[in-house]
Protein backbone atom coordinates (compact mmCIF):
# COMPACT_ATOMS: atom_id res chain seq x y z
CA UNK A 1 0.00 0.00 0.00
CA UNK A 2 1.23 3.32 -0.90
CA UNK A 3 2.50 5.45 1.69
CA UNK A 4 -0.03 8.30 3.24
CA UNK A 5 0.78 12.07 2.22
CA UNK A 6 -0.03 12.64 5.70
CA UNK A 7 0.30 10.36 9.41
CA UNK A 8 0.05 12.16 12.33
CA UNK A 9 0.98 9.81 15.53
CA UNK A 10 -0.12 10.33 19.30
CA UNK A 11 -0.31 14.52 18.77
CA UNK A 12 -0.78 16.36 21.87
CA UNK A 13 -1.32 20.06 21.48
CA UNK A 14 -3.16 23.19 23.45
CA UNK A 15 -3.23 26.80 24.95
CA UNK A 16 -0.97 27.45 27.82
CA UNK A 17 -2.38 25.17 30.37
CA UNK A 18 -4.80 23.67 28.31
CA UNK A 19 -5.12 20.44 26.77
CA UNK A 20 -6.56 20.22 23.80
CA UNK A 21 -5.20 17.41 21.83
CA UNK A 22 -5.00 14.36 23.69
CA UNK A 23 -2.75 11.70 21.33
CA UNK A 24 -4.36 12.49 18.50
CA UNK A 25 -3.46 9.66 15.50
CA UNK A 26 -4.79 9.29 12.22
CA UNK A 27 -3.49 9.31 8.57
CA UNK A 28 -4.63 11.23 5.00
CA UNK A 29 -4.00 9.23 2.19
CA UNK A 30 -3.02 10.69 -1.19
CA UNK A 31 -5.47 12.28 -3.75
CA UNK A 32 -7.90 11.60 -1.08
CA UNK A 33 -10.78 13.93 0.90
CA UNK A 34 -10.08 13.10 4.67
CA UNK A 35 -12.84 14.87 6.97
CA UNK A 36 -12.37 15.83 10.58
CA UNK A 37 -15.39 15.56 12.30
CA UNK A 38 -16.58 16.98 15.68
CA UNK A 39 -18.67 19.00 17.68
CA UNK A 40 -17.22 23.32 18.58
CA UNK A 41 -14.70 22.60 21.03
CA UNK A 42 -13.77 19.33 20.10
CA UNK A 43 -10.41 20.10 19.09
CA UNK A 44 -10.74 20.03 15.11
CA UNK A 45 -9.11 23.96 14.32
CA UNK A 46 -6.52 22.70 17.09
CA UNK A 47 -5.63 19.73 14.65
CA UNK A 48 -5.23 22.03 11.73
CA UNK A 49 -3.22 24.85 13.28
CA UNK A 50 -0.79 21.80 15.19
CA UNK A 51 -0.05 20.42 11.80
CA UNK A 52 -0.24 23.89 10.05
CA UNK A 53 2.61 24.55 12.33
CA UNK A 54 0.68 28.02 13.68
CA UNK A 55 0.42 26.16 16.89
CA UNK A 56 3.22 24.17 18.37
CA UNK A 57 3.05 20.49 19.24
CA UNK A 58 4.04 19.36 23.05
CA UNK A 59 4.01 15.71 21.78
CA UNK A 60 3.86 12.92 18.88
CA UNK A 61 5.17 13.29 15.56
CA UNK A 62 3.61 14.67 11.95
CA UNK A 63 4.72 12.94 9.01
CA UNK A 64 4.54 14.75 5.85
CA UNK A 65 5.75 12.79 2.84
CA UNK A 66 8.02 10.78 4.93
CA UNK A 67 9.53 13.28 6.55
CA UNK A 68 9.09 13.80 10.54
CA UNK A 69 8.02 18.05 10.26
CA UNK A 70 6.79 18.16 13.95
CA UNK A 71 9.72 20.82 14.24
CA UNK A 72 9.63 22.36 11.27
CA UNK A 73 8.12 26.68 11.26
CA UNK A 74 4.74 26.91 9.57
CA UNK A 75 6.13 29.09 6.67
CA UNK A 76 8.64 25.89 5.86
CA UNK A 77 5.67 23.48 6.30
CA UNK A 78 3.90 25.63 3.37
CA UNK A 79 6.94 25.34 1.05
CA UNK A 80 6.88 21.44 1.49
CA UNK A 81 3.40 21.71 0.23
CA UNK A 82 1.23 22.18 3.44
CA UNK A 83 -1.38 24.81 3.32
CA UNK A 84 -4.03 25.95 5.67
CA UNK A 85 -7.40 28.09 4.86
CA UNK A 86 -8.49 29.17 8.10
CA UNK A 87 -11.99 29.70 9.92
CA UNK A 88 -13.27 32.79 9.35
CA UNK A 89 -11.39 33.28 6.00
CA UNK A 90 -8.88 36.06 7.42
CA UNK A 91 -8.72 38.22 3.91
CA UNK A 92 -7.40 41.37 4.00
CA UNK A 93 -10.20 43.75 3.84
CA UNK A 94 -7.83 46.73 2.66
CA UNK A 95 -6.09 44.91 -0.29
CA UNK A 96 -7.65 44.32 -3.39
CA UNK A 97 -8.33 40.80 -4.61
CA UNK A 98 -5.68 40.26 -6.77
CA UNK A 99 -3.14 41.45 -3.61
CA UNK A 100 -4.94 39.18 -1.93
CA UNK A 101 -4.06 36.58 -4.24
CA UNK A 102 -0.73 37.34 -4.93
CA UNK A 103 0.08 37.22 -1.17
CA UNK A 104 -1.14 33.80 -1.21
CA UNK A 105 2.15 32.88 -3.34
CA UNK A 106 4.98 34.11 -1.01
CA UNK A 107 6.84 30.81 -0.94
CA UNK A 108 10.05 31.07 -3.20
CA UNK A 109 8.01 27.56 -5.08
CA UNK A 110 4.90 29.36 -5.43
CA UNK A 111 6.06 32.64 -6.07
CA UNK A 112 7.97 31.29 -9.29
CA UNK A 113 4.28 30.55 -10.58
CA UNK A 114 2.53 33.64 -9.93
CA UNK A 115 1.56 34.16 -13.09
CA UNK A 116 -0.22 30.55 -13.68
CA UNK A 117 -1.41 30.52 -10.08
CA UNK A 118 -3.09 33.41 -10.60
CA UNK A 119 -4.84 32.76 -14.11
CA UNK A 120 -5.99 29.07 -12.32
CA UNK A 121 -7.58 31.20 -9.64
CA UNK A 122 -9.42 33.23 -12.01
CA UNK A 123 -10.62 30.38 -13.85
CA UNK A 124 -12.20 28.61 -10.98
CA UNK A 125 -13.55 31.57 -10.15
CA UNK A 126 -14.81 33.86 -12.38
CA UNK A 127 -16.72 35.97 -9.62
CA UNK A 128 -12.82 37.16 -8.89
CA UNK A 129 -11.60 38.25 -11.98
CA UNK A 130 -14.78 40.39 -12.07
CA UNK A 131 -13.49 42.19 -8.96
CA UNK A 132 -10.20 41.47 -9.10
CA UNK A 133 -9.29 45.14 -8.35
CA UNK A 134 -12.05 45.29 -5.53
CA UNK A 135 -11.03 45.56 -1.83
CA UNK A 136 -11.24 42.66 -0.43
CA UNK A 137 -13.98 43.56 2.81
CA UNK A 138 -15.95 45.36 -0.12
CA UNK A 139 -17.28 41.63 -1.18
CA UNK A 140 -19.93 39.10 -0.03
CA UNK A 141 -19.24 36.32 2.52
CA UNK A 142 -19.24 33.95 -0.35
CA UNK A 143 -16.79 36.06 -2.05
CA UNK A 144 -14.77 36.13 0.47
CA UNK A 145 -14.50 32.03 1.15
CA UNK A 146 -13.70 31.71 -3.17
CA UNK A 147 -11.10 34.36 -2.17
CA UNK A 148 -9.57 32.55 1.28
CA UNK A 149 -9.59 29.45 -0.82
CA UNK A 150 -8.19 30.98 -4.02
CA UNK A 151 -5.65 32.61 -2.57
CA UNK A 152 -4.63 29.05 -0.58
CA UNK A 153 -4.29 27.42 -3.69
CA UNK A 154 -2.11 30.18 -4.63
CA UNK A 155 0.51 28.78 -2.93
CA UNK A 156 0.50 25.35 -4.68
CA UNK A 157 -0.13 23.15 -2.10
CA UNK A 158 -0.03 19.12 -2.03
CA UNK A 159 -2.03 18.76 1.30
CA UNK A 160 -4.90 21.14 1.43
CA UNK A 161 -6.61 22.10 5.26
CA UNK A 162 -10.11 23.58 5.28
CA UNK A 163 -11.34 24.55 8.15
CA UNK A 164 -15.23 25.21 8.18
CA UNK A 165 -15.32 26.61 4.73
CA UNK A 166 -18.69 26.73 4.30
CA UNK A 167 -19.39 28.25 7.99
CA UNK A 168 -22.04 31.09 7.49
CA UNK A 169 -22.67 30.58 3.83
CA UNK A 170 -25.46 30.88 2.22
CA UNK A 171 -26.85 27.31 0.91
CA UNK A 172 -26.26 27.59 -2.41
CA UNK A 173 -22.67 29.17 -2.21
CA UNK A 174 -22.51 26.20 0.22
CA UNK A 175 -22.92 23.60 -2.19
CA UNK A 176 -20.37 25.45 -4.97
CA UNK A 177 -17.73 25.12 -2.10
CA UNK A 178 -18.10 21.16 -2.51
CA UNK A 179 -18.13 20.91 -5.73
CA UNK A 180 -15.58 22.87 -6.08
CA UNK A 181 -13.35 20.32 -3.11
CA UNK A 182 -14.33 17.20 -5.02
CA UNK A 183 -13.04 19.34 -8.36
CA UNK A 184 -9.61 19.82 -6.34
CA UNK A 185 -9.52 16.03 -5.46
CA UNK A 186 -10.07 15.21 -9.13
CA UNK A 187 -7.35 17.48 -10.52
CA UNK A 188 -4.90 15.37 -7.65
CA UNK A 189 -4.92 17.60 -4.69
CA UNK A 190 -4.98 15.99 -1.02
CA UNK A 191 -7.75 17.81 0.69
CA UNK A 192 -8.38 17.73 4.87
CA UNK A 193 -11.50 19.11 5.80
CA UNK A 194 -12.86 20.00 8.81
CA UNK A 195 -16.57 21.20 8.32
CA UNK A 196 -20.06 21.65 10.39
CA UNK A 197 -21.99 19.91 7.45
CA UNK A 198 -21.32 16.42 8.57
CA UNK A 199 -23.51 14.84 5.92
CA UNK A 200 -22.44 17.02 2.80
CA UNK A 201 -18.93 16.27 3.82
CA UNK A 202 -19.19 12.57 4.71
CA UNK A 203 -20.80 12.07 1.22
CA UNK A 204 -17.64 13.19 -0.78
CA UNK A 205 -15.02 11.65 1.89
CA UNK A 206 -13.19 8.94 1.47
CA UNK A 207 -12.21 9.02 4.82
CA UNK A 208 -13.37 10.48 8.07
CA UNK A 209 -12.05 10.58 12.17
CA UNK A 210 -14.37 12.17 15.10
CA UNK A 211 -13.11 14.17 17.49
CA UNK A 212 -14.57 14.16 21.19
CA UNK A 213 -12.99 16.84 23.80
CA UNK A 214 -9.48 16.61 21.92
CA UNK A 215 -9.81 12.40 21.61
CA UNK A 216 -10.54 10.63 18.48
CA UNK A 217 -13.39 8.61 19.15
CA UNK A 218 -14.62 7.09 15.37
CA UNK A 219 -12.94 6.29 12.40
CA UNK A 220 -14.32 4.50 9.38
CA UNK A 221 -14.81 5.86 5.40
CA UNK A 222 -17.13 8.57 4.35
CA UNK A 223 -19.84 6.10 3.88
CA UNK A 224 -19.84 4.06 7.25
CA UNK A 225 -19.84 7.05 9.08
CA UNK A 226 -22.63 8.42 7.23
CA UNK A 227 -24.73 5.22 8.07
CA UNK A 228 -23.56 4.63 11.41
CA UNK A 229 -26.53 5.37 14.00
CA UNK A 230 -24.28 7.41 16.02
CA UNK A 231 -23.22 9.92 13.52
CA UNK A 232 -26.69 10.68 12.67
CA UNK A 233 -27.93 10.95 16.43
CA UNK A 234 -24.86 13.03 17.24
CA UNK A 235 -24.37 15.17 13.89
CA UNK A 236 -27.87 15.04 11.32
CA UNK A 237 -30.97 14.19 13.97
CA UNK A 238 -32.43 11.02 12.99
Amino acid sequence: MTAPMLAVEDLVAGYDDVIALHGVSLTVQRNSITALLGSNGAGKSTFLLTVAGLLPARRGHIVFAGSDIARCRSDQRVDRGIVLVPEGRLIFPQMTVEENLRLGAFSPRARAQQAEGLANAFAMFPRLQERRNQMGGTLSGGEQQMLALARGLMARPQLLLLDEPTLGLAPVVSIMIFETIKALKAAGLTILLAEQDVRRTLQIADQGYVLESGNLSMTGSGAELLADHRIGAAYLGI
